[in-house]
């Protein structure tokens, strides 16, 4: 599944991965002071490796030591085995914490959450895929590894997810894509991947 997961970015997947990054990178001009970063659950390292040719210094963990074994394949960096809902850092170490289809897999996403805020010092960057978009509706309709006990969510949802841990004040700002159907990200709440930032104050 490792070796499948990261082919799957240069096969079928190549069109979501050319539209999931310029969302991705839209929320991180929103922290132009940002100059490291925490990524939970990093797979196999496909992200990281497009955060560091961005200038980050980017930390990555993942539970899953196939998944960090085929990261350390592609490129030697600090891949870390660990548990989202446990991080053994230091409160407000990073200053941006991403959690990339990551919380649909998570035994308790609200405690990993908190964890994530609590080691972020500016902000949270989550990309998760739509629960009510087509894409979302056809990976539940596999009912196969990995996406047979995934959990997915809607913007609605994950925005009070997100106020709950980081306060009913906070503004968690929002795009998707259209995977398959349209170029650009927009604040849709049907489109099938949702990029959702959110300033810590």
């Amino acid at each position: 599944m490792a070796q499948e997961y990261e082919d799957w970015y240069s096969t079928i997947g190549r069109r979501a991965d050319h539209l999931e990054k310029p969302l991705l990178e839209s929320l991180f001009s929103k922290f132009p002071e940002a100059h490291s970063i925490l990524e939970v659950g990093c797979g196999t390292g496909h992200f990281t490796r497009w955060f560091e040719a961005h200038g980050l210094r980017a930390i990555d963990l993942d539970i899953s030591l196939p998944m960090l074994c085929e990261a350390r394949r592609y490129e030697p960096s600090d891949y870390l085995r660990a548990d989202a809902h446990h991080l053994h850092f230091a409160a407000r170490t990073f200053d941006i914490v991403t959690l990339i289809t990551t919380l649909e897999f998570l035994q308790d996403p609200m405690h990993a959450l908190q964890e994530a805020h609590r080691v972020a010092r500016r902000g949270l960057i989550l990309g998760v895929i739509n629960s009510k978009s087509w894409i979302g509706r056809k990976y539940r309709r596999r009912g196969s590894p990995p996406w047979k006990n995934a959990h997915f969510f809607t913007p609605g949802e994950l925005v009070q997810m997100v106020r709950q841990i980081t306060g009913k004040d906070s503004e968690p700002f929002w795009r998707t894509t259209l995977w398959r159907f349209w170029p650009w990200a927009l604040p849709l709440p049907w489109g099938g991947f949702i990029g959702m930032g959110v300033r810590i104050k």
